[in-house]
């Protein structure tokens, strides 16, 4: 029995993946999560032979859960799932340690087969993942830049971050912007949200590692 894993932070996703794999004999969906952080400490007491991995969650994405899956849990095989098609970020996901990835487009037939294919020790990209990492095979040159695979911060959100990063406080931000204190808190939960971290270290973290600034 295969027993599959999905993070995504819709639960129409998680839904539609159960009744796909349903009919399915040899498969069953042993855990769900809404964000990355969920899933790991689900995992502590699942056993887990492979997981749908959505790229962008609240909490911890699904990048940075890649991660620390492959570090923890070597064994367990990774599909990425998304809804974009973004090089860098089907390149940062396989850098990470995923053996896959598919997009939210895919069928049943084309999921299932996926998720026998990598349980079996192969790598399963979809057609339309293979075409697009194949492109950009050919078109890359060192002035390409890289583009962030986490959704676009706003102007101010930028600002606010930069500020975070040379280790302004809250009441520094909003004094130095000219916004309220409150607002500052604001563009932080939304900056929290959109990078998929969980305080301040991680937004530094990643806004380094991903250069953002």
């Amino acid at each position: 029995m295969i027993n599959v894993a999905i993070a995504d932070d819709h639960q129409l996703v998680i839904d539609g993946i159960q009744l796909m794999l349903n009919p399915e004999a040899d498969m069953q969906l042993t855990l769900s999560a809404v964000h990355g952080q969920s899933l790991l400490d689900q995992m502590e007491d699942a056993k887990v032979d492979i997981i749908l991995l959505d790229v962008n969650m609240p909490v911890l994405n699904g990048l940075e859960t890649c991660k620390k899956i492959r570090a923890i849990y070597p064994k367990v095989k990774i599909l990425g799932l998304s809804m974009m098609k973004e090089v860098s970020l089907i390149k940062l996901m396989l850098q990470n340690g995923a053996n896959g990835f598919l997009l939210k487009n895919a069928g049943k037939d084309e999921v299932v087969d996926a998720i026998r294919k990598v349980y079996d020790g192969q790598n399963y990209y979809s057609a339309e993942v293979a075409e697009i990492v194949m492109s950009s095979l050919g078109s890359n040159n060192s002035k390409d830049k890289t583009v962030s695979p986490f959704p676009q911060l706003s102007r101010r959100e930028k600002q606010v971050l930069q500020l975070i990063v040379d280790e302004f406080t809250t009441a520094e931000i909003a004094e130095k912007l000219f916004i309220s204190f409150g607002t500052v808190e604001t563009h932080r939960r939304n900056i929290l949200s959109k990078l998929g971290a969980r305080n301040t270290a991680g937004i530094v973290r990643i806004a380094v590692e991903y250069g953002l600034l």
